[in-house]
């Protein structure tokens, strides 16, 4: 895609997630989670945008395997396309978190999403790099089970029903989901992103110095991030003395 063409894309897609993010509001919401129902519109979103970047991300690379073989020049209009749609999402959630939360709320989202629409950003605008993007883009498949892990704590479906008071006990659907948030994260995030950093590292002498650097930054900012996410799910879901922690995980 040239770059209008591209532009046009980036900025369809943050339009699109806004009219999702509306439509949902008229759709049918869990008791306990109209009380958060920004949050709930919020997630929602989210998760769409993590099936749709997901499953789009595996596709690219079962079309086009060869994709791996050079992650900074070689790409196709589905992969470009994908990072395009992506960066328009970003931008969206950026913006919807930015408005809707305090800093002291959203300023890891906030440093996320900078970090991501800075090397979104340049690898839609320059073509290069849509590759290493698209290897990005398979965190998304850790973040559907977040998301909805996230939404049944929103809708208080943690617990089984009447156990909340006497001894909480988390349900089947919640379990299930817990476990398969904790593997797809250490899987999709801890090591996808342990590998594209090695990989930064061995290419290192094809990039620029600012490349390199932007590159650098954003990957440690989001390893760290990843870090502290992959503890505070252990804490809420796994460690026995600190079981029943705040919903906000």
């Amino acid at each position: 895609m040239d770059l209008k063409s591209t532009l046009l894309v980036v900025g369809g897609s943050a339009c699109s997630f806004k009219l999702l993010n509306a439509v949902i509001r008229f759709l049918p919401t869990p008791e306990l989670a109209r009380k958060k129902s920004w949050r709930w519109r919020n997630i929602s979103t989210s998760l769409a945008h993590s099936s749709l970047a997901g499953s789009w991300a595996v596709l690219c690379f079962y079309l086009r395997p060869h994709l791996l073989e050079d992650l900074i020049s070689s790409h196709s209009l589905l992969s470009h396309s994908l990072v395009a749609v992506s960066t328009g999402y970003f931008i969206h959630d950026f913006l919807d978190v930015a408005l809707n939360q305090s800093c002291k709320r959203s300023w890891e989202v906030i440093l996320h999403h900078s970090a991501v629409l800075s090397c979104f950003s340049f690898s839609v605008t320059s073509h290069l790099f849509v590759g290493y993007s698209v290897v990005s883009l398979l965190v998304e498949i850790n973040s559907v089970f977040l998301h909805i892990r996230q939404l049944l704590l929103l809708s208080g479906r943690r617990n089984v029903p009447g156990s909340d008071i006497t001894a909480p006990r988390p349900s089947v659907t919640y379990r299930v989901i817990s476990w398969l948030n904790l593997g797809t994260l250490l899987v999709f995030r801890v090591c996808t992103l342990a590998w594209m950093t090695r990989w930064l590292a061995a290419h290192s002498e094809r990039m620029s110095r600012y490349v390199l650097m932007m590159g650098t930054v954003g990957l440690s900012l989001i390893s760290i991030m990843n870090m502290v996410l992959f503890y505070r799910l252990l804490r809420a879901d796994f460690l026995p003395s600190t079981h029943n922690t705040s919903n906000d995980h």
